[in-house]
């Protein structure tokens, strides 16, 4: 097996078809892509250090180094989800898990529009005569992370939690 460059592994992590948003990132979504990252790295027989994982990171969005970037960076983004947050829960009653790829503050400051690249697809259908998978997809959610878009049977379309 050919050994990749360490930058080539995290251009593979950060997979060029993934939209992400240009809000300032936070020191924790630094953190759970380094945590993402190390997973990474751990299935393709390679493992790194979790200080290994979080300087390639910061790296990846300029810096110079882990501290460089702690340093500049704030805790926490206001909003309740983040670029780049894992995050479960349940869309068209069918749970997830996967990845926040997007996220836009809609002009209430109460709703946001999410989108999740699922770890695996969804099927979206209310029953298994057939199936319609789907692993990316695009909601509005209130600040509690439920959607205010409703199923004909009264539960919300999305149900978002952080993993």
């Amino acid at each position: 097996m050919a050994k990749r460059a360490p930058m080539d592994l995290v251009a593979s992590y950060r997979r060029p078809d993934m939209s992400f948003s240009l809000d300032t990132p936070s020191a924790q979504t630094l953190k759970s892509e380094a945590k993402d990252l190390r997973e990474e790295r751990a299935k393709s027989g390679q493992p790194i250090t979790h200080g290994a994982a979080l300087e390639e990171i910061a790296r990846s969005h300029g810096f110079r180094d882990w501290n460089t970037a702690r340093a500049a960076l704030p805790d926490r983004v206001v909003a309740p989800f983040q670029v780049g947050m894992r995050v479960k829960g349940f869309y068209l009653e069918q749970p997830f898990r996967g990845l926040l790829i997007g996220l836009q503050v809609l002009g209430s400051m109460q709703h946001y529009t999410v989108t999740i690249q699922f770890d695996e697809p969804v099927n979206v259908t209310p029953t298994f005569m057939f199936a319609a998978h789907r692993q990316r997809v695009t909601a509005t959610v209130d600040i509690h992370g439920f959607s205010p878009a409703l199923r004909g049977n009264g539960q919300p379309q999305m149900h978002l939690m952080r993993a």
